[in-house]
């Protein structure tokens, strides 16, 4: 399978805090078989949080894969068209633009967030 981790997943997964997650998302982030993604989204998302003083955010989070078996995604021009034209089921840009990622490049979006749910998008864990 090919994944994208949201940006609560990968700072657990990074931070050490894999307990956290829910089950299904720690065994698929254990299995070296399947393709993890993170997003440029992710990282700009958390050195504006860390700029704000709203969350402390380690270095090996910004400008490296958390994990060395992660690759990046950038934001496109195609992810950009999709995103455009998305239902506003959720206000929170950086969730609607990973949405519109997973969609483009085909991937399962790895999320806690309930509310990414109501977009025709796979999620892991499902409902």
């Amino acid at each position: 399978m090919r994944f994208l981790l949201d940006t609560h997943v990968l700072v657990r997964w990074a931070g050490g805090d894999e307990s956290l997650l829910p089950d299904p998302v720690r065994r698929a982030l254990a299995d070296s078989t399947d393709d993890v993604f993170f997003s440029a989204v992710t990282t700009a998302e958390l050195a504006v949080e860390s700029a704000l003083g709203k969350l402390d955010v380690a270095d090996h989070l910004l400008g490296t894969s958390p994990d060395e078996s992660f690759t990046e995604l950038p934001l496109t021009s195609a992810h950009a068209a999709v995103l455009a034209h998305l239902p506003p089921h959720h206000r929170d840009p950086s969730d609607r633009m990973l949405i519109a990622q997973a969609l483009v490049e085909g991937l399962v979006l790895v999320t806690v967030d309930d509310s990414v749910h109501r977009y025709d998008v796979p999620v892991s864990p499902p409902r």
